[in-house]
């Protein structure tokens, strides 16, 4: 955890990615202990909900060998908020996209929030934690300087898309094929949704700003008049022809 008299950073492989924690408060103490606080959380919630570990409590669950009742409250926070985003998004976001349990799509966000919240809790007002290309912003880069945070262009690699300038406490997620594929499921159709290469959502807070970004993606051509009926969330798409749109307050963020 290499560190100074004003700053602390640390990365951890977990989930299946890469976690950063950038924090540019004075390391003190109680900041070291929560920074420890939060891997520890990523990995404990990577043990409940990795589908891709057959004891996960997640795993467990979808195939009937426990009931909800048997789970950590965690799983039913989870549950409780993936609900939410389903009535929210109108189905766009389903736990079930290829057919069996899977509340991916919002784990990560809410997970880095969580550790985000920690590092908040213990003193750590200016901090960016990245979980795997979506990040949780708060305060600023420096007294004077806000966060900047280049989005990669789908389809030039190496380049920027745009630059998301933020100097109070904001979320950033991106849903793309550029590392993954087409990996995002319309769950209507069971079938990849493809009609953007990349979509970010910016919004107050992680949790729903990554599963929104989720939904956007798989809704299409809907997401656009859908992402401005919420209230505090702006998106960005590129689609694959290379075309762009932005929601009309994305520019107080984006350039």
């Amino acid at each position: 955890m290499p560190d100074t008299a004003t700053g602390l950073r640390h990365v951890e492989h977990v989930m299946g990615t890469v976690f950063s924690f950038d924090i540019r408060d004075r390391p003190t103490p109680a900041v070291r202990r929560a920074l420890a606080e939060a891997v520890r959380h990523l990995h404990r919630i990577d043990a409940m909900f990795s589908t891709y570990r057959s004891d996960s409590h997640i795993s467990r669950l979808g195939r009937d060998e426990i009931r909800l009742e048997d789970c950590p409250p965690e799983v039913h926070e989870v549950l409780s908020l993936c609900a939410r985003a389903a009535h929210t998004s109108d189905g766009w976001f389903s736990i079930v996209p290829a057919g069996t349990l899977d509340p991916s799509g919002l784990v990560k966000g809410w997970a880095t929030e969580a550790a985000s919240q920690l590092l908040h809790d213990a003193g750590a007002h200016h901090t960016c934690i990245n979980g795997g290309g979506d990040l949780q912003l708060r305060g600023r880069a420096a007294p004077d300087t806000a966060w900047r945070i280049g989005i990669a262009h789908p389809l030039r690699p190496g380049e920027p898309a745009t630059v998301i300038t933020a100097d109070h406490d904001l979320a950033v997620a991106t849903s793309g094929t550029a590392e993954r594929g087409h990996h995002i499921v319309d769950p209507h159709t069971g079938r990849p949704a493809d009609t953007f290469a990349s979509l970010t959502l910016v919004g107050p807070r992680l949790t729903l700003t990554d599963t929104y970004a989720t939904a956007a993606f798989a809704r299409g051509d809907g997401a656009r008049d859908w992402v401005e009926t919420l209230d505090g969330y702006e998106a960005f798409a590129i689609l694959p022809d290379g075309r762009e749109w932005r929601t009309p307050g994305f520019s107080r963020y984006g350039t």
